[in-house]
């Protein structure tokens, strides 16, 4: 056993101990309880399983244990550690995978092979490798709480930062020299106020339960762009925004987070793998260290955090998933960095709470959920933002949520209660993905509550009119939904041309602009420019098409144009956000269009002459 792990796990002789006095699934009781604190981790049994105290009532300590309990029966030994569940927090997170309770997936396979056994542990943080310490205060310095004292690079997009912890402040005695240290060794020293004097090492622990201290919460602003036009354009998500990614079965919530991860502009991405199936989850474990950052062109995995907990690991674990997550994020906020932690799902998350709360023999609520899913979703979500940090920096851990109603239904319990806290609401549609339309997110049931606080951005940056080209092209995809009820009765050819215009240009921005292709190494991918500027001319191209029909002109004349080939191909004939193609692209559209009116109009102005003349 490790130095760290002794640390961890003193010897029982030292600690308070009780006994089983019942088994229910991952729950268990004990008893005398008197020593115990609540959210305590307390080992049970001989193989120390490593379970927590949710529970004290009447001297008998309830505990939800993060590993399989067969075996345990009354009378089985359980001891304290008196201390609550925490994360270890330092240089070595990045690119690593861990399991709910920040288990290092890695090193327990190289200690003990492909299986995780009971009673297996590990640290987070391995404790031999050393990392390069550059000093960024001097001795003698005053440093209050989230000041910078060093850089330790992690990866090769990544420093980590020395910080004070919170409540921590003082005189700075002593800090080391430049060069190469492990996490357990004492690089500075802090006497605080007080006369005490704290040494620091590269790591700290951190309840996971507890929120990070921040010094303001920020109004968000600032819009976090995916590259994805259906979100960044039609419905953005703000940088230390909230957002969930509801849907059924097969319509596209893992590859819409891989998407996200991939290209959302943030720094660190904590990725949360919360009582997924496995092959899903092996995807990502797989594909994320092949995948390049398009960044740096390094690969994806050296700026990822994963956290892994499957449908078939113990159900406490995958509800201490998600604070673990969101622990870590907080963390790297406070460095100053932007962070995006996708959960997938909360509701497999919420079904774990419901398990737990059925063992407890709680009143259930709606659906079995237990009567507090609420606020516990809540207390999740609000730990996102943009913040100014205790150290004075700006960071932001923006939340993105996949929700996996059973069959689709959308008023089941917890993705109703999501869309109460979340501001982004990406609607998942069962028919556009059988469709094979994607992203497949449902332009009428989405939302989002950051489109005004971002136009600015947006105005200032892109330059043009974002805003009213959006709601213009909103307007047409509902007026257009309208229509389709007609459609579905009496047939497209039953409308006026006046009409079917609305229904042309709908399917002009689902096909050229809400469409967009993972796989297409063009499409995959489009900046904010550039989907200003194919917005921008696709809305051009509806525009003249009114002009076309007001001139009682077959709409079929302008559809057949070849122009209107070049305006499908758009989206994937340029890259870049170069407006000279897209100005070309409309220039030429205006050609063929004026061409048109111009053909109409001489027949009209022969006629005219002959009557006059007769």
């Amino acid at each position: 056993m490790t130095t760290a792990e002794q640390n961890t796990h003193t010897d029982p002789a030292d600690r308070r101990q009780a006994r089983v006095i019942m088994v229910s699934g991952p729950v268990v009781r004990a008893t005398p309880a008197s020593g115990f604190a609540m959210n305590e981790v307390v080992d049970v049994g001989p193989e120390r399983l490593i379970g927590e105290v949710i529970g004290l009532e009447k001297g008998v300590a309830t505990i939800q244990v993060f590993e399989d309990t067969t075996g345990i029966r009354p009378g089985t030994p359980v001891h304290g550690q008196g201390m609550p569940l925490f994360v270890e927090l330092g240089p070595g997170l990045v690119g690593e995978i861990f399991d709910g309770i920040q288990r290092p997936l890695k090193g327990l396979k190289e200690r003990w092979g492909d299986f995780i056994h009971r009673g297996r542990i590990g640290t987070a943080l391995d404790r031999d490798r050393a990392w390069s310490f550059t000093p960024l205060v001097t001795a003698g310095s005053t440093v209050t709480p989230g000041r910078k004292l060093a850089r330790i690079p992690e990866s090769r997009g990544v420093d980590h930062f020395l910080l004070v912890p919170p409540g921590m402040g003082g005189t700075l005695r002593r800090i080391a020299a430049a060069g190469e240290y492990t996490v357990e060794e004492v690089v500075a020293e802090i006497e605080t106020d007080d006369g005490d004097r704290r040494p620091l090492r590269l790591y700290q622990r951190w309840p996971v339960r507890r929120l990070r201290p921040c010094a303001q919460r920020l109004l968000p602003t600032e819009p976090l762009i995916t590259g994805q036009r259906v979100i960044d354009t039609f419905f953005p998500l703000a940088r230390g925004g909230t957002a969930a990614i509801p849907g059924g079965f097969g319509t596209g919530k893992t590859i819409t987070q891989h998407q996200l991860s991939k290209w959302a502009d943030a720094d660190i991405i904590v990725y949360i793998g919360c009582g997924e199936r496995g092959n899903e989850m092996t995807g990502v474990l797989v594909d994320f260290p092949q995948l390049l950052d398009p960044r740096s062109g390094h690969p994806l995995i050296e700026r990822t955090i994963l956290i892994a907990n499957t449908s078939d690991m113990p159900v406490a674990a995958r509800e201490a998933s998600i604070y673990t997550g969101i622990t870590i994020a907080e963390y790297y906020r406070d460095m100053g960095y932007d962070v995006a932690l996708m959960a997938d799902s909360t509701s497999r998350w919420a079904e774990a709470l419901r398990e737990i709360s059925g063992r407890l023999e709680e009143m259930p609520a709606e659906e079995g959920f237990p009567a507090y899913l609420a606020s516990r979703l809540a207390a999740f979500y609000e730990r996102g933002g943009q913040v100014t940090t205790l150290g004075g920096d700006t960071g932001s851990v923006t939340l993105i949520g996949a929700v996996s109603p059973p069959g689709g239904d959308f008023s089941e319990p917890v993705t109703m209660h999501t869309k109460r806290f979340v501001q982004c609401f990406w609607a998942l549609d069962k028919e556009l993905a059988s469709a094979r339309y994607f992203p497949a997110i449902n332009y009428l049931q989405s939302y989002s509550a950051y489109g005004d606080q971002v136009a600015r951005w947006w105005q200032e940056r892109v330059g043009g009119q974002w805003n009213e080209l959006r709601l213009e092209a909103m307007e047409i995809l509902q007026e257009d939904a309208r229509l389709q009820n007609i459609v579905k009765l009496l047939g497209e050819e039953a409308l006026p041309d006046d009409q079917r215009r609305i229904i042309e240009s709908a399917r002009l921005i689902k096909d050229d602009f809400l469409q967009q292709s993972a796989f297409d190494p063009v499409d995959t991918y489009a900046g904010p420019e550039k989907q200003n500027l194919l917005l921008g001319v696709i809305m051009h191209f509806i525009h003249r098409l009114r002009d076309i029909v007001e001139s009682r002109i077959p709409l079929y004349q302008a559809m057949e144009l070849e122009v209107v080939a070049e305006l499908h191909r758009a989206k994937f004939s340029w890259k870049g956000d170069d407006p000279a193609p897209f100005a070309a692209l409309r220039a030429r559209i205006d050609e063929a269009m004026d061409g048109i009116l111009r053909r109409q109009a001489g027949p009209a102005a022969t006629g005219g002459d002959r009557e006059e003349e007769q």
